[in-house]
């Protein structure tokens, strides 16, 4: 994907969101630690210049919450932040890719330390398959076939100083 698919995806999933809540009345956007948070606030940007609305975007890291600290060195921990509170609201979980689903389950749990949300719904830039967990995203920029030695690369701007995805073989 390049720049221009890129953001046309980020527009689609805004018009999406949009039309599946009804607008925006009790719905935040919570980023998922890194990509994921540049992501939410690309979309709240094209609500805003959609609807004329602002939407709250938080931010969560859910370096703590993984199921495989064990086998990792020492997660780099960032703040959480968020804003507004979530109890009772409708929040659209948003990160670059999904895959085992793992990293979902973890701002899932990570959720539940800041209150109930009404209802949390998954926005996903790319959907590459090869799920471990039955998890299934609601809003998606672009579905793409890989194969488990392949590994997803986004890279956007804020972080990268590009916006690009590139699909990379792993050498064994």
């Amino acid at each position: 994907m390049n720049p221009e698919d890129i953001r046309r995806a980020l527009a689609r999933i805004s018009h999406e969101i949009l039309e599946h809540n009804r607008g925006i009345e009790n719905l935040v956007l919570v980023g998922i630690q890194t990509r994921g948070v540049f992501l939410a606030r690309r979309l709240a940007q094209n609500i805003l210049e959609f609807e004329g609305s602002q939407v709250p975007v938080a931010e969560l890291d859910i370096g703590l919450y993984r199921d495989d600290l064990q086998r990792r060195a020492r997660p780099l921990v960032k703040p959480s932040r968020f804003p507004v509170g979530i109890q009772d609201m409708k929040v659209v979980l948003a990160d670059d890719v999904l895959y085992t689903g793992r990293t979902i389950r973890a701002a899932m749990d990570a959720l539940n330390d800041f209150g109930r949300p009404r209802q949390v719904q998954l926005a996903i830039l790319l959907d590459r398959g090869h799920r471990e967990l039955p998890i299934r995203p609601d809003y998606v920029g672009k579905n793409i076939p890989t194969s488990p030695d392949e590994q997803v690369k986004v890279r956007l701007t804020e972080v990268d100083g590009v916006d690009e995805v590139a699909i990379i073989r792993r050498e064994d």
